[in-house]
């Protein structure tokens, strides 16, 4: 047999069980690097956990508080959470339990958050007069506020925020450009900590409501076996065509998105199954773990359940969710289309088949027996449409998911399998809960020194006016900037800093919106700190670089689409006119396709590198809005396909007559 044969389902999992799992996420994923408690210990934080779910699941369905109440319950129990499962130094031992001192740091964080709640009126009473008391109380909270955001992200982001909250103080000290009156310490906290627009302000609002419950959805989905029967789904419905195995990676991440909201937890939950599935029919390693991260990766932009940056989005905006999910529907389409016709040309170049039918699981019996496990999701678009708000669409959602898992033994949320459910949703909440305080505070710097209107002053100053130049160094910032900083955060920032500088040049604001948050996401896959890709290197035992490259080139529609729908806003439903934006949809996918042949350097044959160039130059004329431009991408397409048909045709025959012996008989 063939050296692409298919490995044996025992042979992969042989495979699998030389990677560890849990080294591998706490190597790229911060938010994996917690304590492994036992005894009493690790009873406390799943009781803590539950609760915490418990409150919002509570809330969500029968009414909020306040917000800034809310939002301090809610910081209080991820402060808890943190200071309880994650060491101060990624040195300390997993398996060492809790020390003392970080009992009493949670005690601290949580005491100072829920000082909010309980004086609360007092607070309102005397709102702008605060007493020392409300002072040092805010004080404590900022600290243990950046220490958690340290120990569960990196250092970045707080330094970040350290940055932001010098700037407000020593404003008066710097150069004319930046400079601003300065404040006082008392000043800062009182803006930071008793206001709306600090850490309280909107992203921890939003945190707090509806990215919380959806990432409680996802974990229910995820204990009712979502996971598992999306990834044999996507076996069934693409395993068999050519090159399947990445075909099937790249349906499975994408559907996964919409539970797992983490690009490296969606490489490292999908992956360990299709990497080794694309290695055994002859995809390189390197273009394995690719596949997985850009396919994951792409999971954020996937509506209808988007990563935490697209609620936070629709809250900027001050429309609908679904508005923002709608908006997303037709560059996610382009950036799946484009990796899907990407691992279509790299099997064809290589001769690869797909997997046996007998060796697939049946599509009709898996949709029989398990199909009802899609319904929330189906639930959620319904709920979404039908006008509910996110909030009550994930509360209904979650409702929907514990009714429907008891058509099946297998699915069946039980008690116990609730709980689990609460305490993962809780631990996958508390990254983005501190994210988000955090990077309130550098939104909150903005607001109370106007830095925001001079960076977008400066930026368009330094651009010149040009559109695409201002596009060009928002990209760079939101590239730059999730390179250290988590995507939630990311996007915040740059929508703060950055997309006003876009607003000052006519850009409509969800298109601004969507192109950092595109931006944002996309550093997950840039070099030199592309965290997915280096994950699904991890998985597929190749070289991390060799593999973030490879990722950056599948991802190039990624980073050129965004640029279209800023000059073309109605690819994102914006003031559509039905003609023009069908062929807008039309002949981006075309485009998306040359670019395809133009990364991969095949289509029916191989392309020589002009004749890529030329595939390059079609792709960009049919992605770039105006009919001149895509006559003429169209034109190159249909050049390409009768050349590269002829030469396919040459060469099938060419093989043919190699294989027939002198007298025209098969050659033995």
């Amino acid at each position: 047999m063939s050296e692409t044969e298919i490995k044996t389902a025992e042979n992969m999992e042989k495979e699998n069980q030389k990677i560890d799992l849990d080294d591998l996420m706490r190597k790229y994923d911060t938010e994996a690097r917690f304590r492994a408690l036992e005894g009493w210990q690790a009873k406390l934080v799943s009781l803590i956990a539950i609760a915490m779910s418990c409150f919002h699941f509570y809330t969500s369905g029968f009414g909020l508080l306040l917000a800034q109440k809310q939002g301090a319950v809610h910081l209080a129990f991820t402060l808890c959470l943190v200071f309880l499962l994650y060491p101060a130094s990624s040195k300390q031992s997993k398996t060492s339990g809790i020390p003392f001192y970080d009992f009493i740091i949670g005690a601290v964080g949580v005491a100072s958050a829920m000082y909010l709640v309980v004086f609360f009126n007092d607070l309102t009473t005397r709102a702008g007069l605060p007493t020392r008391t409300d002072l040092i109380m805010g004080f404590l909270l900022i600290v243990t506020l950046l220490e958690a955001t340290r120990r569960i992200s990196n250092p970045v982001l707080p330094c970040l925020a350290i940055v932001a909250l010098l700037y407000c103080y020593f404003g008066r000290s710097l150069p004319d450009m930046i400079a601003h009156r300065g404040f006082s310490v008392p000043r800062i906290v009182n803006h930071m900590y008793l206001g709306t627009e600090g850490i309280f302000g909107t992203p921890l609002e939003v945190s707090s409501t509806f990215v919380f419950m959806f990432i409680l959805f996802g974990a229910v989905l995820e204990k009712t076996g979502l996971g598992k029967f999306i990834i044999d789904l996507s076996m069934a419905l693409a395993g068999w065509s050519t090159g399947g195995p990445a075909k099937v990676a790249v349906v499975s991440s994408g559907l996964m998105g919409t539970v797992s909201g983490s690009s490296v937890a969606n490489v490292c939950t999908t992956g360990m199954f299709t990497i080794p599935l694309m290695k055994s029919v002859g995809y390189q390693p390197h273009f394995a773990g690719a596949v997985e991260a850009v396919a994951s990766t792409g999971g954020q932009i996937m509506p209808p359940v988007m990563g935490a940056g697209a609620f936070i989005m629709a809250q900027f905006l001050g429309v609908p969710y679904i508005e923002v999910a709608l908006a997303a529907v037709v560059p996610a389409l382009l950036y799946y289309f484009a990796v899907m016709v990407q691992v279509h040309f790299e099997a064809s170049r290589l001769g690869l088949k797909g997997i046996p039918w007998a060796q697939l699981p049946p599509l009709w019996p898996l949709l029989k027996s398990k199909g009802f496990l899609l319904i929330p999701l189906v639930a959620i678009i319904y709920f979404l449409l039908a006008g509910f708000t996110p909030l009550k669409a994930a509360f209904n959602g979650i409702l929907v998911s514990f009714v429907l898992s008891w058509l099946n033994k297998e699915t069946r949320l039980t008690p116990t399998r609730i709980m689990e459910a609460f305490e993962a949703g809780a631990r996958g909440a508390i990254g983005v809960a501190c994210a988000c305080a955090t990077v309130g505070m550098v939104v909150g710097t903005g607001t109370l020194t106007g830095l925001a209107l001079r960076i977008a002053n400066a930026i368009v100053t330094l651009a010149g006016g040009s559109k695409i130049l201002t596009l060009f160094y928002t990209m760079l910032a939101s590239i730059v900037l999730g390179t250290g900083l988590p995507t939630t955060a990311n996007f915040i920032v740059t929508s703060t800093m950055a997309a006003p500088a876009l607003f000052k040049l006519g850009v409509p604001p969800m298109a601004a919106y969507m192109f950092v948050f595109y931006f944002g996401i996309a550093a997950d896959l840039t070099p030199p700190v592309a965290l997915a890709a280096y994950a699904g290197a991890g998985i597929a035992g190749s070289d991390p670089m060799k593999t973030g490259v490879t990722a950056f080139k599948l991802a190039l529609a990624g980073f050129l689409v965004p640029y279209i729908y800023v000059y073309n806003p109605m690819l994102l439903f914006i003031d559509p006119v039905p003609l023009e934006m069908v062929q807008a949809i039309f002949t981006a996918l075309l485009g998306v396709f040359l670019l395809a042949m133009a990364t991969i350097g095949f289509y029916k044959a191989y392309l020589p590198w002009y004749m890529r160039i030329l595939a390059l130059g079609g792709a960009l004329g049919l992605l770039i809005p105006g009919t001149v431009s895509d006559l003429a991408g169209l034109g190159v397409l249909v050049l390409i396909f009768f050349i590269q048909t002829a030469k396919a045709k040459s060469l099938a025959k060419k093989k043919a007559e190699e294989n027939t012996g002198p007298s025209g008989g098969q050659m033995q």
